[in-house]
């Protein structure tokens, strides 16, 4: 967990004392705020740590089969299904499950989850047996529900603020995003400019660590080896003059073959390759800019 703030911080300490319990977590927090990665972190910092941390997105999965994905179902219980199927509390078994939206769950299975925690058991659909229940329960929502997908049972709740209220994480953030990106592209990028760090600061970010992940990871493309500016993480400050979209286009494209050359030691048929383009249309793109390709041999 990365932060420099004291809400973070507190949200810190917060999951290093749940970890040590096996009582279901609810984390609060808007899209892109980290809601998983702290989930990732409670397990790590539990004794459950070398078991499986499963996933299952309510969002990502059609209503009508969430009952399969988190109880798991015997053979020929759905009609267009012929096989069983282990779900996510028999595969996150001495680990964690974390329902992600659970506030999307249908009521039928957020009380068949409720009474598995209760009982310390559960069955699958269209199976009449039971088997133990081993997997903590961490759920995901967007905005505190007025009553809790976990009714009256005793369970933690943790809220992660969006970055626009922890902006002395965003620094910390960037730099931590830099290190990452850069390792996975394989360059090394020498840091920020002195107006790419204004305008971190200054963005109000909508979309949250998520947004300033991808925004970092696409200045490195962008700016290769070198300090990574305000204009490649696409941010700019108040006073800054708009240009037009033709000028934007053609500055872009200009950055981003440069980016994409120095990368590949000005060969032009990986830096296509990369760009997914054909090379001839890649050739075509780089005459535009007047970006000279010997110039990264």
């Amino acid at each position: 967990m990365v932060g420099a703030g004291r809400q973070t911080q507190e949200v810190v300490d917060q999951a290093m004392a749940v970890a040590r319990s096996d009582r279901p977590v609810l984390l609060v927090g808007p899209q892109g705020a980290g809601k998983e990665h702290l989930c990732r972190a409670i397990h790590d910092w539990s004794s459950r740590k070398a078991q499986p941390f499963v996933v299952v997105s309510c969002t990502a999965v059609n209503p009508a089969l969430l009952g399969r994905e988190i109880l798991g179902c015997s053979a020929s219980a759905h009609p267009n299904l012929s096989e069983e199927y282990a779900g996510g509390l028999a595969r996150a078994a001495g680990g964690a499950l974390l329902i992600d939206a659970i506030d999307q769950l249908p009521r039928v299975v957020c009380d068949a989850l409720i009474k598995a925690i209760t009982d310390g058991r559960f069955s699958r659909e269209g199976d009449g047996a039971t088997q133990p229940l081993r997997a903590r329960i961490l759920a995901t929502v967007l905005k505190a529900p007025e009553r809790s997908p976990f009714g009256d049972m005793p369970h933690h709740v943790i809220r992660l603020g969006p970055l626009s209220e922890r902006r002395e994480d965003i620094l910390a953030l960037a730099a931590h995003f830099l290190r990452i990106h850069a390792d996975e592209l394989g360059v090394r990028p020498v840091g920020f400019t002195a107006d790419a760090r204004n305008a971190l600061m200054s963005e109000p970010w909508p979309g949250n660590v998520r947004e300033l992940s991808e925004r970092v990871r696409q200045a490195i493309r962008l700016a290769g080896d070198g300090a990574i500016s305000a204009e490649a993480l696409l941010l700019a400050g108040e006073g800054d003059e708009v240009p037009s979209f033709k000028d934007a286009k053609r500055a872009f494209e200009t950055r981003y073959v440069r980016g994409l050359l120095r990368r590949c030691g000005g060969n032009i048929s990986r830096a296509a390759r990369l760009a997914k383009k054909d090379r001839k249309d890649f050739y075509d793109v780089i005459r535009r800019t007047g970006v000279d390709p010997a110039d990264y041999r």
